[in-house]
């Protein structure tokens, strides 16, 4: 006999009982459903929800942009905001400075802070973070993903997803594949090797899903070899679900679906926002008409696709329920805390990269960190030193509960020394077109700042690009390599008028700096979040001591990048095909392949301290396929201040049957090191780290031969070298 509490227990549906294997839960849920039911999960109900089963208790599925922070609330089927006054949150550092920090304890904390905040506004599904490739400067896009490293990018994803997936919370990694540019995204069809597809394009989101364990991941707007990416047989079926095994869901971006029968076959599972163009028009289609929707029905009962196919979807579907809305075992979220502000300053702190730190005057000593005693006012010139730059750029917008500009940084540290002037204008935060600023509002605006740069004791200049249209927003590319709004020629006024200038780029991409030779120092500073005034004041004050290491290479000229080198054909493409013409050599692969050296290189950041590499030592010489090699490299810290340093492991083949490039980023170690002390780097070589893929057998080798392990603290700057063999 059953007591009543006995009882009640076993007659629990499987759907609902916490303790049951989820597997079972599915197949329990899947045999109670109808057609339509199965049919409506597979498809929008509103602009961030798709449905659940009300019938039997299942809810639906909520959603929101971005990678950087949780976007406000967005109207059910339109893309006006809410107008909620409770949906502020934490602005995080974009995923450019993210992957600066080379830091993947940082890249879990950032993953496990915006979870938090994404449960505390009940959502299921976070649409990021982004890993797609950083091919040309000129993506507007960029921003939102991790630099031109696939290496450097799954380290960084897969700590970032665990920490997101803690909270019950499922990472959506986007744009899968080879959305790299933003100019024709919806239709251009891409062109390029399988050995580009699988050493380059490919290897951060396989590390998303095998090692990250991603529950869902979003196709890309543009076509891959003739199919678009939200229905491709290629990427989605072969490659991430049969060869990767990936069980979670594929959702489309917004628009993305533009078939029933390819949608059906192709491995899409959950299809958003089809008839609109992802961010701002309308259509007069309701979520019935969706390609997964109505005409999905009609096929299924024809027998045109199969039945397997919907309860494949379905099956996705209620396993990314139960892992996020339907698990009561999530913890509380919370938004916009101490701790989430403590993380994105600490992200931010780690992001700025020091690129250039000379003295004003010959023999002086450089101009950062700066010396408050030494000056009587320091001058703040630029629009990102007062902007908004949480405003714009398309999906990731974020409506912030605080924000510390630049401004008010420096303000706070040094009271009463600090002046600001505008210097440029660059026009209000817009989508889809930007401001035409008056050539006399320009001059005016320059010449004030010049005049009042000659009276202080140090000028810092805080410009860059902002979110704005042909910036680094979605749905359009840059127009030009060049800082826009006569920036240049502000910074040669600024410079002629006092020695003692700081030029601060917040951007999300490279930009051209012909007066990079003339401005004693340069800071990289990127898209910082609530907290970028903090981060950019602890570093230029040396409160912090700068350890961010650039995530891709800048270009001294656009042609000297290896996607505009091989002329339009190669980027942007006729405007229907684009052939990816440089291959594997992409960002520092192709600059140091081909001798065209960068201006800045990957992985270059100075520090106000100084490290000493020392001999490094290897326990073997060679190894064979089940074999390793470990290496140990001491580093001394030989200057005044505690320090970061990121060391850098690169493996280059010296004879090989196919082209690779000169060498390959395989590992890197993050140490802290106080004055005086010694800290020990270490790498494993294992025979994963030589392989390339080999489109003649359609599988990953290794070669025997000779190898050689770069040590560097850049691409560039290689302290030290191994030789090693592979039998």
């Amino acid at each position: 006999m059953l007591f009543a509490s006995q009882a009640v227990a076993a007659e629990t549906p499987l759907y609902l009982d916490e303790d049951a294997p989820i597997e079972k839960r599915v197949e329990d849920a899947l045999s109670r459903m109808t057609l339509r039911e199965k049919v409506a999960m597979c498809h929008a109900e509103g602009k961030f929800a798709s449905a659940g089963v009300p019938r039997l208790g299942i809810p639906d599925l909520w959603m929101s942009d971005g990678p950087h922070g949780v976007r406000a609330e967005i109207n059910w089927n339109d893309w006006g905001y809410a107008g909620h006054t409770n949906d502020s949150i934490t602005a995080f550092p974009a995923l450019t400075a993210l992957a600066a920090t080379w830091n993947p304890e940082l890249s879990e904390a950032y993953g496990n802070a915006i979870g938090e905040e994404a449960l505390y506004r009940e959502k299921d599904m976070m649409l990021g973070p982004g890993v797609n490739i950083y091919r040309t400067p000129l993506n507007g896009r960029n921003f939102e993903y991790m630099g031109e490293d696939p290496f450097l990018a799954g380290e960084l994803v897969v700590p970032y997803i665990k920490g997101m997936q803690r909270n019950g919370v499922s990472a959506c990694v986007k744009h899968y594949a080879l959305n790299n540019q933003e100019v024709w995204r919806g239709h251009i069809n891409v062109e390029l090797s399988d050995r580009a597809l699988h050493e380059i394009y490919l290897p951060a989101f396989k590390k998303a899903i095998i090692d990250g364990g991603s529950w869902s991941i979003m196709g890309s707007y543009n076509k891959v070899r003739g199919q678009h990416a939200c229905h491709n047989e290629l990427l989605l079926n072969k490659i991430l679900k049969n060869d990767w095994g990936f069980d979670g869901v594929v959702v489309t971006d917004w628009g993305g679906a533009h078939d029933t029968r390819e949608a059906a076959l192709y491995g899409l599972d959950l299809e958003m926002g089809s008839y609109t163009n992802g961010l701002t028009s309308e259509s007069e289609f309701t979520t019935d008409h969706y390609y997964l929707a109505n005409p999905y029905i009609e096929m299924l009962q024809k027998g045109e696709v199969p039945m397997s196919t919907l309860d494949d979807k379905v099956r996705r579907l209620l396993r990314l329920n139960f892992r996020t809305a339907m698990n009561r075992r999530k913890p509380f979220g919370s938004v916009a805390t101490p701790a989430h502000y403590d993380v994105a300053e600490k992200i931010g702190n780690e992001a700025v990269v020091l690129l250039k730190n000379a003295p004003a005057v010959p023999k002086g000593q450089p101009l950062l960190p700066i010396d408050p005693s030494k000056y009587s006012s320091i001058l703040i010139v630029g629009d990102n030193a007062t902007r908004n730059l949480m405003a714009g750029g398309g999906s990731s917008e974020l409506k912030v509960k605080d924000n510390v500009t630049p401004l008010a940084g420096l303000e706070a540290l040094y009271p009463g020394k600090i002046k600001y002037t505008q210097g440029y204008a660059a026009g209000r935060p817009m989508y889809g077109h930007a401001d035409n600023i008056p050539a006399a509002t320009q001059d005016s605006l320059r010449s004030r700042a010049v005049q009042m740069a000659r009276e202080a004791g140090l000028v810092i200049m805080i410009g860059g690009l902002n979110k704005n249209h042909y910036q680094d927003c979605e749905g359009g590319d840059r127009l030009e390599y060049p800082l826009p709004f006569g920036q240049p020629a502000l910074i040669d006024e600024l410079r002629a008028a006092n020695p003692n200038l700081v030029v601060v780029l917040l951007t999300g991409n490279a930009v051209e700096m012909p007066w990079a030779d003339k401005v004693p120092a340069i800071v990289q500073g990127w898209y910082l979040g609530s907290m970028a005034g903090k981060s950019i004041a602890n570093v230029l004050s040396g409160t912090v001591n700068p350890s961010g290491k650039l995530p891709f290479s800048f270009p001294r000229r656009l042609e000297d990048n290896a996607a505009h080198h091989f002329g339009t054909i190669s980027y942007p493409g006729d405007s229907i095909n684009q052939e990816y013409r440089e291959d594997i050599l992409v960002g520092y692969r192709w600059h140091d392949t081909k001798k065209i050296p960068a201006l800045y290189p990957f992985g270059h950041g100075l520090s106000y301290t100084t490290f000493e590499y020392g001999k490094p030592t290897a326990s073997a010489k060679t190894m064979g396929a089940d074999g390793s090699i470990t290496v140990k490299v001491p580093v001394s810290n030989t200057g005044s201040r505690e320090g970061k340093e990121t060391v850098q492991f690169y493996i280059g083949d010296e004879k090989s049957s196919l082209l690779r490039p000169l060498k390959e980023l395989k590992g890197f170690d993050k140490l802290t090191i106080k004055p005086g002390d010694t800290a020990e780097a270490t790498f494993t070589i294992t025979p994963e780290a030589l392989k390339f893929y080999d489109p003649a057998s359609s599988s990953w080798v290794v070669e025997p031969g000779k190898f050689k392990l770069y040590i560097g603290s850049s691409s560039t700057d290689i302290r030290a070298t191994l030789p090693f063999e592979y039998k």
